[in-house]
């Protein structure tokens, strides 16, 4: 079996860390101004060195910062672009009287633009606290469909828009590739974007809500596929470039479910990714079938360790899992790793640090038993 001595490797993680209680009760402190920015990024270089220093004994060869610099996975980034506007999320009661974060919306106000390097100085720190021999930094953003899917036509400019193909597509996918450039710049060789939108095709009643919108729901995948294809095309030489699809990761919540194959050609076949980090932890993602449309070259990287909850999957489990993807897509190009981060958003999933620490070792050893390397 193949060595992979670049990314994504046999043992792979989506990016996100549960915070440590110091770091919350400094953004506490932050949001009710008793200590400034600069004071909370010590507090979060402190908190990142750590998750480094973790990530390294655990045995991982991917290294992020844990996104402890962020409230949520997407919203830190997309506010920072130009022409952006994001209503942070409220809290709202059900009728059945429970509670739900009502997803952020965000708007397309202006000409979309590069106006600063957003991730650079996060990225430099993180490259500064690496040790471990072979070990890789990757950096997580959002997925550019972010701005369109939750809001879609209505969500964008008129006025500076009056068609978004192709001029809103080529504006974002400048301003992506302007960020792909400065990341290179510092030596950034993996960039992982997350995606909740082709996720969130799959399933039914999501398909209805874009239908409800105006679009077409069969059409979507297609189109967000030459949107991201935009996005690569000015992917610097020598970067990884993958994708992450998330059906949810509130709280150990999820949004979403539904088989990929309403999405799986498009995603598979159409974009020029170098590799997809996809859900496969419970029966809300279907079988593996979808996986018959990857081509040659691109890798999957299989997420059957749940991130949501502490119970531990066994080994012999994965194996058998592994072995059934491996009937529709060659065992070469897949890997393997949890279905999502710990902690997609400040709050953090139900699961302790113990379990999060037992669940990446179990990815790492089974993919040394599948694979003979990580």
């Amino acid at each position: 079996m193949t060595q992979r001595t670049t990314p994504p490797f046999r043992a792979d993680h989506v990016g996100s860390f549960l915070r440590p209680k110091y770091l919350l009760d400094a953004r506490a402190q932050k949001a009710a101004g008793q200590i400034t920015a600069e004071q909370l990024r010590l507090v979060e270089d402190k908190a990142i060195t750590e998750i480094v220093k973790f990530q390294e004994d655990v045995g991982l060869q991917s290294i992020t910062d844990g996104e402890f610099r962020r409230t949520y996975f997407h919203i830190d980034f997309l506010e920072q672009i130009g022409g952006v506007k994001t209503d942070i999320p409220v809290t709202i009661q059900k009728p059945d009287g429970t509670q739900e974060l009502a997803p952020p919306v965000m708007r397309v106000v202006d000409k979309v633009r590069h106006v600063k390097d957003i991730q650079r100085a996060d990225f430099d720190y993180l490259k500064s606290q690496i040790t471990a021999k072979g070990a890789v930094a990757k950096v997580t953003i959002p997925s550019p469909t972010m701005l369109h899917f939750r809001g879609g036509r209505a969500g964008i400019s008129k006025q500076h828009y009056p068609e978004l193909d192709p001029a809103f597509y080529d504006d974002v996918a400048k301003a992506y590739g302007d960020e792909l450039k400065s990341l290179a710049d510092a030596g950034c060789t993996y960039v992982q974007m997350d995606d909740t939108n082709l996720a969130y095709l799959c399933d039914d009643k999501m398909r209805e809500a874009a239908r409800l919108r105006g679009d077409d729901p069969n059409e979507l995948p297609h189109r967000y596929a030459m949107f991201i294809n935009k996005v690569v095309a000015h992917k610097p030489a020598g970067m990884t470039l993958a994708m992450h699809l998330c059906r949810g990761n509130f709280k150990s919540t999820h949004a979403a479910s539904g088989n990929y194959e309403p999405v799986a050609e498009a995603l598979l076949s159409e974009m020029n990714l170098d590799a997809y980090f996809l859900e496969y932890d419970d029966d809300r993602s279907g079988d593996f079938r979808p996986l018959r449309f990857l081509p040659k070259g691109k890798i999957v990287v299989l997420g059957l360790v749940t991130t949501k909850f502490g119970a531990m999957e066994s080994k012999d489990d994965l194996k058998r899992r592994i072995d059934e993807a491996a009937q529709y897509a060659p065992l070469d190009q897949l890997c393997l790793s949890p279905q999502c981060g710990f902690s997609s958003t400040v709050h953090g999933n139900d699961i302790a640090v113990e379990a999060q620490r037992a669940k990446l070792r179990l990815v790492i050893e089974t993919a040394q038993d599948v694979w003979g390397s990580t």
